[in-house]
């Protein structure tokens, strides 16, 4: 019997659909500043789960939010695991404070990543139909036709998904099931990601007594819920610019293209401030969020900051500083990050696109007068992204911050189809791609 190297992909997706049947799931986003858990109820009335149809998430399950929990991260670092006991502490911490206000136990568990140092590749295969009409077989077929990159060891495939198909000469087709035609073609969009920061989550989910439904990257989550439908369509970027790493993805014909990853975000500049003004990083941490700015004016010469502290130094204790100077440290830590994000874009090709927008979410987006700047050093449309409204949400978990976990929720209802979803046939396998076959866990997960 031949390994099929998408067994623990297809066993997390029968958990997500276990987790549908009970209705229950809970989606957790994993940060270097803080975990959010947030637990999801579903409809029982609402329409089918897996609604047929590929790739496009043309609608999705009714779900409400039930239960919502935050606590501050512990043992992350760039999005990535570096203490184990401390991440599950404060994984356990934030799924019991959302169960606790669902009044619901929650077994099953969506999670979204970053960090992991993510790649995009784009794949194309193309095959001769047997029939003259295209079946769910032939969708199988032109899949696994699709050459794997070489992308090296120690990495392990996230997202794998369809993202346009060409029939004969007709090309943008995203369901060609049931047309005729004589030659398919298709393009795929894979990430891949460092394997140890999936087998570290997946460790301390276990160690957390739940199964894992799924794993998804926080790039993808942040744009589904953060773009706009028009957007997601004609192309946008969505840049998540959170404490230990700053996420991007470009979106075009509802699909994620392209995934990268920032190594800097939020608390760089929290570390700068306490550097700057020689104070602790919590009292950084609460200046930059109360007094935080990136464009100084004439008043803010004049806006002084109390600097508190316990150090026994009277003079030390008592020092104060004025906003500007606040700012003037703030502004080139961010200018450098947007400045990487932008080489990253370019590097896309995100230029190309017929619509250049740049939405920016996540916590450390919140930073007053970041749109403008970013406006400038993109030389694009820039507007800030809140992630989309969904039903019983707290209102303390509707802004910036919670992208990845709102974005998350919709992935976990209606999640968009990837290779795995379709029975691949064996015999079809490039050699080359049966060697590098992902595992994803351990056998005994």
């Amino acid at each position: 019997m031949m390994f099929d190297p998408y067994a623990s992909q297809r066993a997390m997706r029968q958990m997500r659909r276990a987790a549908m049947q009970r209705g229950v799931i809970a989606a957790l986003d994993v940060g270097t500043y803080k975990i959010a858990a947030v637990v999801l109820r579903l409809d029982p009335a609402a329409s089918a789960l897996d609604e047929p149809g590929i790739g496009n998430m043309a609608g999705q399950a009714a779900f409400r939010v039930i239960g919502a929990g935050t606590t501050r991260s512990s043992g992350v670092r760039y999005g990535e695991v570096s203490a184990m006991a401390e991440t599950e502490r404060a994984i356990r911490t934030a799924l019991q404070a959302a169960q606790k206000m669902a009044q619901a136990r929650v077994d099953h568990v969506m999670v979204c990543l970053s960090g992991g140092n993510p790649r995009s590749y784009g794949l194309a295969g193309e095959i001769d139909l047997e029939e003259p009409v295209v079946s769910e077989n032939d969708i199988a077929r032109v899949m696994s036709a699709c050459d794997m990159p070489d992308f090296g060891a120690g990495r392990e495939v996230l997202h794998a998904q369809p993202i346009n198909f060409a029939l004969d000469h007709r090309t943008g087709l995203s369901d060609p099931r049931g047309q005729t035609g004589r030659n398919l073609a298709c393009d795929m969009h894979l990430v891949t990601v460092d394997a140890s920061l999936i087998q570290n989550i997946c460790n301390a989910l276990k160690r957390c007594d739940v199964e894992l439904a799924g794993i998804a990257s926080s790039a993808y989550a942040s744009g589904m819920s953060a773009l706009v439908e028009d957007e997601q369509e004609l192309g946008a970027a969505c840049v998540d610019l959170g404490a230990g790493t700053s996420n991007v993805s470009i979106f075009m014909k509802k699909h994620m293209i392209y995934a990268d990853c920032v190594r800097m975000g939020g608390s760089h500049v929290t570390s700068d401030i306490s550097k700057g003004l020689q104070i602790d990083f919590a009292m950084a941490e609460r200046i930059k969020t109360v007094h935080g700015g990136v464009q100084a004016t004439s008043m803010d010469d004049r806006d002084m900051i109390a600097l508190t502290g316990d150090s026994g130094d009277w003079d030390k204790d008592r020092r104060r500083v004025s906003r500007a100077e606040l700012i003037g440290i703030m502004r080139p830590r961010i200018e450098e990050i947007l400045e990487e994000v932008r080489a990253r874009l370019d590097a896309a090709g995100f230029t190309h696109l017929p619509s250049q927008q740049v939405v920016l979410t996540g916590g450390a987006a919140q930073v007053p007068g970041l749109d403008g700047l970013a406006a400038r050093i993109f030389g694009q449309q820039v507007r800030l992204g809140r992630p989309v409204r969904v039903r019983g949400l707290p209102q303390a978990a509707s802004g910036q911050a919670f992208s990845s976990v709102v974005g998350l929720s919709l992935l976990a209802t209606h999640p968009q189809d990837e290779w795995w979803d379709f029975e691949m046939p064996v015999e079809n396998y490039p050699a080359r791609s049966l060697k590098r076959a992902v595992k994803w866990f351990k056998d005994n997960w």
